[in-house]
């Protein structure tokens, strides 16, 4: 802003009252009858307009600096990074597919990060194709010796118990049991049936925030000390009638 002005200001020391120049798509500087002292507050007066959006979208920016600090989980290509059961896992069209539509899925399968996480912030894209409507994110977690399962946490995704488990926290093969869950009308409206949902997890300590669509469905405080807070982030897709889970833009910043 402060550019702006001495700019103008030179440009009005230097020249005639009587005229005002401009360079119009480089066709030079050409003359026209306008008193400088009129142009000078017009062309001010759009320096403000043009300004205040700039001054907004670096605002904006500096809300969320997420895209700036993050680091992706997957590269859209490949499991490169992940391990797994290859005939449940795929990649098609730049995001990962849990499960089949073709067959019923016998038990719970996940795709687990080779890396371990605490501390951060967990954003992805998901969505759900079939009859199952199950599946699930899993961080702060391990895998079971002698089994396909995954114990730790879950930000659940789906249809549960006949209803609306989108957001919700579960503790998986652990306490086997919700730790906290929005209000059934919430999860309703905050879905996009068939569509792709953005979810946020963002733990720090013993708090587990979960957020679908931008709003916020869980702010749960672990209390039992001997529940890890580190672990691996794996993707599920539940066991049961066929089913698709699809994941993309997976994307995480340690804190």
């Amino acid at each position: 802003m402060w550019l702006l002005f001495t700019v103008v200001a030179t440009e009005q020391n230097g020249t005639d009252y009587d005229h005002v120049y401009s360079n119009e798509k480089g066709t030079g500087r050409n003359p026209g009858r306008i008193i400088m002292k009129s142009t000078f507050f017009t062309v001010l007066t759009v320096g403000f307009i043009a300004a205040f959006p700039v001054l907004n979208v670096c605002a904006e920016d500096a809300k969320d600096d997420f895209a700036v600090y993050s680091l992706p989980l997957f590269d859209g290509q490949s499991l490169l990074g992940w391990e797994g059961n290859a005939y449940w896992f795929r990649v098609e069209d730049e995001a990962i597919v849990a499960g089949r539509l073709t067959e019923k899925i016998p038990h719970n399968e996940f795709l687990c990060t080779t890396r371990e996480y605490a501390d951060f912030e967990l954003r992805f894209e998901a969505k759900l194709v079939g009859e199952g409507q199950n599946a699930g994110v899993q961080f702060r977690s391990q895998r079971v010796v002698g089994s396909s399962e995954v114990s730790g946490y879950q930000a659940d995704i789906g249809m549960a118990w006949k209803r609306s488990v989108w957001g919700a926290l579960y503790d998986e093969s652990r306490r086997r049991k919700m730790l906290a869950e929005p209000e059934a009308e919430l999860g309703k409206k905050l879905v996009k049936p068939g569509q792709w949902n953005a979810m946020r997890v963002i733990c720090k300590g013993p708090r587990v925030q979960i957020f679908v669509n931008g709003e916020r469905t869980v702010d749960y405080t672990e209390t039992d000390t001997k529940i890890p807070q580190h672990g691996k982030i794996a993707l599920q897709i539940h066991s049961g009638k066929p089913t698709e889970a699809w994941y993309r833009n997976i994307r995480i910043r340690p804190l």
